[in-house]
């Protein structure tokens, strides 16, 4: 079940928005978005809390305390209500567009009476907003681009909250008597980067109190059909969820049929029929007799059409059938494979939690190693200084050494900006000493192609620079990457010995399982990163290594499944020279 800390994140967020929107303190509204990330970040249920519990997570005052308790009791907060009544139908809307703020939203309104994104891309059409104050020829391009984004999206959800229901769901029907499997499969089970519908498969003789219990869950809204052999429901997210009971043995045919991309389901059916046999969910026949030769296991299925079993994220028909077939699938990274993590953020910049609480967290994973890489100064809303930096690194060094942190070793890193014109925070002489350097692009996306690319090829020959974080800068559904000649920051990656950083965060996934798979063919090496700002982010590894296994990448690929020696001769390699 989702935590309420989710949802009074999401309320002190569109507080915030709505703030904005009606002309309110900016400074006010920068609070109460700082609470919301402090909330959703949170280790602990916030109904659990009571008003001192609340105000003792960061950015928590009084006043947000009371708001959040008069939530979770009520379920309204009378101030959001008011700020809602406030706002014109529709407005808010527009806020959702990529490119588009809330204050120009009300302006649109204000001025043109614009109130849906069907009006505003008529707008754009008959070129209405260039002569207001604030945009202009290239605004009309960038929220166009926007709308195309956000329609795109459609009723698509993140990956993660696609998750979260999912093993919700799992954990409930397995819950239930004469379970014998249950799991998702579709393009959850695919790790897509977005998420239409979510397919859930039980094992199980009679599928009458799988389908009860299902129309029961908590946060079913809708039941869309009800039967015997499939059920589908919509959640209170408005996510669709479709779920199917089969028997035991047709549970390798039903995941495997229900798994796979259209095109990958088209060519294994394809195999079958040369082969003179018929694939269903409920097994593999021979076609003339129909005689059932294998359904139990999806190793049995692709064994019998002559294949290696197909990991799930490779089933989108780019070329896994021909490896199958000819036994050559690569052994694909695993979130077991990890031995550390080299983005992450404490409460020193814009982290939630303090710098002890990350590395016991980063213990508990097991890792070998763990970099703590808070921001640098030029991302001035962070106000780090050389001080600040250097006193961390003495702690983390003490820690390094103290006794219960022997299993995992402590890396003191940095996450540099990269300038506009591709320059970091700081000179080398003071990089020299950090372990690793992260170099991200945080302002000025909208640069054109030549000035961005100049801009992350000189990051990348920065002899200090090790990773480049978050490559493209995309915030999924919210933000385009940046536009730059991908290839050309590829090659450079590879020419001076830079990694790109997949960055697991759910709202990033940065790079993208195609951009992965277009760099690796350049030669680059690759760093999986949580970029965590509080240790449940750390967990999102798992988002991460979705990617890197859709873009088929092994332990030879990924520098961060390296032991400690080889990682620390990858990073001095760089900055003496060497290269790759």
């Amino acid at each position: 079940m989702a935590r309420s800390n989710e949802e009074v994140e999401a309320l002190l967020r569109e507080y915030a928005d709505l703030l904005l929107i009606t002309g309110g303190d900016a400074f006010r509204a920068r609070a109460y978005e700082k609470a919301a990330r402090a909330i959703g970040g949170h280790p602990v249920d916030v109904a659990r809390l009571d008003e001192k519990g609340l105000r003792a997570i960061p950015n928590v005052g009084r006043s947000i305390a009371d708001k959040v308790l008069a939530f979770l009791t009520t379920g309204t907060v009378p101030a959001v209500e008011e700020a809602r009544a406030a706002i014109p139908a529709g407005v808010r809307e527009l806020t959702a567009i990529p490119a588009l703020g809330p204050k120009k939203a009300m302006l649109l309104y204000e001025e043109l009476r614009i109130s849906s994104v069907d009006q505003l891309a008529d707008a754009i059409e008959q070129h209405r907003l260039r002569d207001l104050k604030g945009f202009g020829p290239k605004s009309e391009e960038n929220i166009a681009h926007g709308i195309g984004l956000l329609r795109a999206a459609g009723n698509r959800i993140p990956l993660d909250e696609a998750m979260e229901v999912a093993d919700d769901i799992v954990a409930a029907l397995s819950a239930v008597p004469g379970c014998r499997r249950c799991a998702y499969a579709g393009s959850l089970r695919r790790m897509r980067e977005t998420v239409g519908d979510v397919d859930i498969l039980v094992a199980a003789a009679e599928s009458a109190p799988f389908m009860e219990a299902f129309t029961g869950l908590p946060f079913t809204a809708e039941v869309i059909a009800h039967g015997s052999k499939k059920t589908s429901i919509r959640t209170t997210k408005g996510l669709q969820v479709d779920l199917r009971v089969l028997p035991l043995d047709a549970w390798g045919a039903g995941m495997l049929y229900f798994t796979g991309s259209k095109a990958h389901n088209i060519r294994v059916r394809a195999i079958a029929v040369r082969h003179g046999l018929k694939l269903s969910e409920y097994g593999l026949f021979e076609a003339k007799s129909g005689k059932k030769i294998a359904s139990r296991s999806e190793e049995d299925v692709y064994a019998r059409l002559g294949m290696e079993w197909i990991p799930p994220t490779l089933r989108e028909d780019r070329g896994e059938i021909k490896a199958a077939l000819d036994g050559s699938l690569p052994a694909l990274v695993r979130e077991s494979d990890l031995r550390g993590d080299l983005h992450t953020h404490t409460d020193l910049t814009d982290g939630l939690e303090p710098l002890e609480n990350m590395i016991a967290k980063a213990e508990g994973r097991g890792y070998a190693y763990y970099a703590v890489t808070d921001h640098a100064p030029k991302l001035y809303m962070q106000q780090m200084t050389e001080e600040k930096m250097l006193a961390q690194r003495k702690r983390l060094r003490e820690l390094d050494r103290g006794r219960g942190h022997r299993d995992t070793r402590l890396l003191h890193g940095v996450e540099l900006n990269i300038d506009a014109d591709g320059e970091v925070d700081w000179p080398g002489e003071f990089l020299e000493d950090f372990d690793v350097c992260v170099a991200s692009v945080h302002s000025q996306f909208g640069q054109d192609r030549d000035t961005m690319t100049r801009r992350l090829v000189r990051a990348c020959e920065n002899p200090h620079v090790n990773i480049i974080g978050h490559p493209t800068t995309r915030l999924i559904g919210k933000r385009p990457g940046v536009d730059a000649d991908l290839d050309e920051v590829f090659a450079a990656c590879a020419r001076t010995g830079t990694a790109l950083e997949i960055n697991a965060h759910p709202d990033r996934l940065d790079l993208s399982d195609e951009n992965i798979l277009r760099a690796k063919s350049h030669g680059v090496v690759f760093a999986l990163d949580s970029d965590a700002h509080s240790t449940r982010d750390l967990d999102h590894m798992r988002f991460g290594v979705g990617m890197a296994q859709r873009a088929w990448l092994t332990t030879d690929d990924v520098i961060n499944t390296w032991s400690l020696t080889r990682l620390r001769r990858f990073l001095h390699t760089k900055r003496t020279g060497g290269g790759r």
